[in-house]
């Protein structure tokens, strides 16, 4: 026999999804089985599966020590250890400012991304002393694509997760980024159009009216400045987050992001590479805003949290006399 007692990590989740990667190995047929049989129960009662633990719920495990360790598999996945670029944390959520050229989740079994940087961070700080759920593994609320930079929000526990993952979903903060863009614009915007994807080609095209299988896209810009050689630092509000939404909607109206090789144009993007290096999307998800809060996430209540552009951005734009105090002084440092 063996006896759980749940840590604040783990409440806020089914029984079953917490037996789910508890004994990961086992077959769901197998839990519900031994939930039936009264060979798993939940505070000395017999359990259906549905209910949400709390903390210092006790789970018994009825079984034998052989077959506990066999479903158990290797336990806890162990995780990349590299330093990571965190700027705020709380006892529920972290947010990462993640590099270009790093994937927010893995796309195949061998990668590595950011999940499992964040898997050893929090491995870390359980030595550390910090507790960890048995079963809670962190996740990721908003994904950025590859070779974008800039702010990723990760839940610590099974409650923070699903708290700042619904936040995202209804759309209360406010999503801020930077984009170095080709052309002049001169005044603020807000375009809307629809977003198709390819997924084949992993690419999406834009359109003016709805097409079959497209969804609308709503974006707002404001030009910070425009550099001598005619190009535009752009700050970027995402109403709407669909697949390269940012990239697409701003080539689609003639202003791609310079760097992209997806969307933008190769002869700016060529001249970016020559004289700076640049080989990906000059785009930064650069601060989020939230609005009151209470509960999990009262930590962020009306806070903005900012992260700063990489140092290879920054170079362009210095290189590209754009005044630093325009990009600095919008930042909305953290309150």
């Amino acid at each position: 026999m063996e006896q759980i007692t749940v840590k604040e990590g783990d409440s806020g989740q089914r029984l079953d999804k917490y037996l789910g990667k508890y004994l990961k190995e086992a077959p769901k047929s197998f839990l519900y089985k031994m939930m039936r049989k009264k060979n798993i129960t939940l505070n000395g009662k017999k359990a259906q599966g549905n209910e949400i633990l709390k903390e210092k719920d006790e789970i018994r495990l009825f079984l034998a020590a052989e077959t506990i360790e066999k479903f158990r598999g290797a336990g806890k996945e162990e995780g990349v250890h590299g330093l990571l670029d965190i700027p705020y944390e709380d006892a529920q959520v972290l947010f990462v400012n993640k590099p270009a050229g790093m994937l927010s989740q893995k796309a195949a079994r061998e990668d590595v991304s950011l999940v499992e940087y964040l898997t050893g961070y929090l491995q870390e700080k359980e030595k550390a002393g910090e507790e960890r759920g048995d079963t809670f593994r962190p996740g990721i609320c908003n994904r950025l694509d590859r070779n974008t930079s800039g702010l990723v929000a990760a839940g610590k526990t099974v409650k923070g997760l699903q708290a700042l993952s619904e936040a995202f979903r209804e759309r209360t903060m406010h999503k801020y980024y930077l984009a170095l863009v080709r052309g002049r614009i001169a005044k603020p915007a807000y375009i809307k159009g629809y977003l198709k994807k390819d997924e084949k080609k992993n690419q999406v095209r834009i359109t003016e009216k709805e097409i079959k299988g497209s969804l609308p896209i709503e974006t707002r810009y404001k030009p910070l400045e425009i550099s001598q050689g005619g190009d535009t630092l752009l700050m970027v509000e995402l109403l709407t987050g669909r697949s390269h939404q940012i990239r697409s909607h701003l080539a689609s109206i003639g202003h791609p992001v310079i760097g992209d090789r997806k969307y933008g144009e190769k002869k700016s993007n060529d001249r970016y590479e020559r004289k700076y290096g640049v080989k990906s999307q000059l785009l930064h998800a650069w601060k989020l805003q939230f609005p009151w809060e209470e509960g999990t996430l009262k930590g962020l209540s009306e806070r903005t949290v900012t992260a700063q552009p990489p140092d290879l951005f920054q170079k362009v734009l210095e290189g590209e006399g754009f005044d630093e105090k325009i990009y600095r002084e919008n930042k909305g440092e953290e309150s």
